[in-house]
This record gives structure tokens, C-alpha cells and sequence, in this order.
């Protein structure tokens, strides 16, 4: 029998949160991969974006509650959003060092055939 990582106290293989200390469990005694739970009475196949493209095999769907494949596209752009670096002259200058070396070099060139 599994036991809470928070507490150390048994659990059953397939409980979703700890009756000791509350803690959220992983997917069914899968260490690692979350479970993402429907809120209310709507289906998590709605917004999954592998129900949209049909790439699911999932058994329960198109009617799961409960999910360790949900994917939601709106979720990801939001926190893309908040990751996004902020542009700056340090990362644009990064990003574009062979353009900088070319320009560089066209006018070390200038310079050299002005002077002949």
C-alpha cells in the first residue's frame, strides 16, 4: 500500500487526495503525472485539446471527469504569456551576432576602399 509523501501514512492505491492531511495525490499511483479533475459537472474532453485534434485514446472519452492526458490549449498560451521574456537590446544583440559581424565587416570594408 502507497503511502502520502507529505504525512507517511497509508493510502489506498487510488486516492486521489490524502484523508489525513489533504494533500493531492499523483494519477492513480503513477508517481509523477498529475490528474486533472473536472470542475462541476462539465467534461474535461470540452477544452482538451486532444479531443479537439482527435488524438485521444483515453477509454473514458468523450465523457471523462478525470484525466492524466488533458491538455488545455487556453491554459498553455496564458502561462506562455507570463514566461515570455521581455525584449531587450542585451538578448537582441544575443539573438543577432553573425548580422552584427557581417555589418561589421561591410564597414571595416567602406572604411578601407574610402582611404584608396
Amino acid at each position: 500500500m502507497p503511502t502520502c509523501p507529505r504525512c507517511r501514512q497509508f493510502v489506498e492505491a487510488q486516492a486521489v487526495t490524502c484523508p489525513t492531511c489533504q494533500l493531492t495525490l499523483k494519477a492513480h499511483g503513477h508517481p509523477g503525472i498529475p490528474l486533472h479533475r473536472s470542475p462541476g459537472e462539465e467534461y474535461l474532453c470540452d477544452t482538451c485539446l486532444y479531443h479537439e485534434d482527435d488524438s485521444c485514446n483515453f477509454p473514458q472519452r468523450p465523457f471523462a471527469k478525470e484525466c492524466t492526458l488533458y491538455y488545455n490549449p487556453a491554459d498553455q498560451a496564458a502561462k506562455q504569456q507570463m514566461y515570455k521574456p521581455k525584449p531587450s537590446l542585451k538578448f537582441w544583440i544575443r539573438r543577432n551576432m553573425g548580422l552584427i559581424a557581417l555589418v561589421g565587416l561591410v564597414v571595416v570594408s567602406l572604411v578601407i576602399a574610402m582611404r584608396q
